[in-house]
Order: structure tokens, then C-alpha cells, then sequence
């Protein structure tokens, strides 16, 4: 069955739900990384983000943030609707540097030619994918990642008896990331994690023509 996930993200609007209190993690996660994340040449930093939905987990902290207008941001969902509301919101907020693309985040070329990015956001997706398709992802992300740059994810803890987001914690050290933060309610089934790419980044242009993940 196809998941309604306009219905979906209404949960976010029920306040004290484990939606509600991981996109307050998120956006807390992301606030800092904006302040630590190296700035490039030209002054400006890059996001890019995967399955973005309607950007909330982004589109505020751009806009409070000191630094957050000069960020250029490429927020790639699938859902029409959704990224609707993501460009409109955007609008809103006058965040002229956001891109949103209407297109499958699996699918690299997507926002390749955003490349590397100071930011990338991996929210919602790993508890939506196959075990292959996550380690696909992992691996991928020093090719999306600039020197320095943050990765801000997210995961539920699943039912298996083994919490799945230490695998993911594990894959990311091992693919060059040292984890700076992250989150695991006792009272909720959330995780978010954040981790900084200290290895050497990866050639964006590896990952062309390639898919990452597709929704299981």
C-alpha cells in the first residue's frame, strides 16, 4: 500500500507527537551546522536536501538564522503537492537562494549539480528504504558532502531487536563521518543523528547516472 504522506506530515502539526519533536531536533541540528559549516570561497554555503516534504525542517532555521538568506539550497521531493508547499513557503519567507525541485531524490541527478554541499539532509528516508539501499545512500554522501560539511539524519528505532540506527551510526564512521551529536529519546521511537565528514570528500560526478534509494 502506498503511504498518504500529505496525511503523513500532519502529524507535525499535533504538538508533543514524535514527529512534532524530531523536527525540533532537526531543526536545532541544522541551526548549528549552518554556524559551524565552513563557509566557500564566495562566502555562501549550500544544503542540499533529500525527500524534503514541504521544507519545514528547513525553511525556518533559513530564515532565523544570521547566515541563513546567503544559503544555497536545492530540497528535492517527489511529491508535487509537497514540493508545492515547499516553494510557496520559500516564497514566503523570501529565501530567493532556495531551489526546490519537483523530482525523485533516489535518483542523484537530481541535485548533482548542487555538489558538494555544506549541508545534506537525510531526513525521513532510511526507515523507508531497504537495508541495501541505506549503505547505497551512506556510501554516497562524501561525494554530495564538501570538506567539513555536515550530514543531518533521521531514523526510527524499527522493531528489531537490534536498534537500527547504530548500523547507520557505524557505516557513516566508516565512510569518513565522526558523529557530532545525536539523539535517542527514551520515550520515543525517533533517532536523529549528526555527523562531519573528516575523510577527504569524494568526486560528485561518480555518483551521475546512479540511483541511491527507492521507497520500499
Amino acid at each position: 500500500m502506498t503511504r498518504d504522506w500529505l496525511r503523513w506530515h500532519e502529524d507535525y502539526d499535533t504538538p508533543g507527537s514524535s514527529l512534532a519533536r524530531r523536527l525540533a531536533v532537526v531543526r536545532r541540528y541544522l541551526g548549528r551546522a549552518l554556524t559551524e559549516a565552513p563557509a566557500g570561497p564566495d562566502g555562501h554555503r549550500s544544503l542540499i536536501s533529500l525527500c524534503a516534504g514541504d521544507g519545514r525542517d528547513v525553511l525556518p532555521v533559513l530564515a532565523r538564522h544570521d547566515a541563513g538568506r546567503q544559503v544555497r539550497a536545492v530540497l528535492a521531493e517527489l511529491d508535487p503537492e509537497l514540493a508545492g508547499r515547499a516553494r510557496s513557503a520559500a516564497g514566503r519567507l523570501g529565501l530567493a537562494e532556495v531551489d526546490v525541485r519537483t523530482g525523485d531524490a533516489g535518483l542523484a541527478d537530481v541535485y548533482l549539480d548542487a555538489a558538494p554541499a555544506h549541508v545534506v539532509m537525510v531526513c525521513g528516508v532510511f526507515g523507508n528504504i531497504s537495508r541495501e539501499d541505506v549503505s547505497r545512500t551512506i556510501a554516497a554522501l562524501p561525494a554530495l558532502s564538501a570538506a567539513g560539511g555536515f550530514v543531518i539524519w533521521t531514523r526510527g528505532r524499527g522493531t528489531e531487536d537490534t536498534d537500527p540506527s547504530s548500523a547507520i551510526r557505524a557505516e557513516l564512521g566508516e565512510h569518513g563521518f565522526a558523529e557530532i551529536a545525536f539523539e535517542e529519546p527514551a520515550d520515543a521511537r525517533f533517532r536523529v543523528g549528526m555527523h562531519r565528514l573528516i575523510a577527504a570528500p569524494v568526486p560528485a560526478r561518480r555518483l551521475s547516472g546512479g540511483r541511491l534509494f527507492a521507497f520500499a
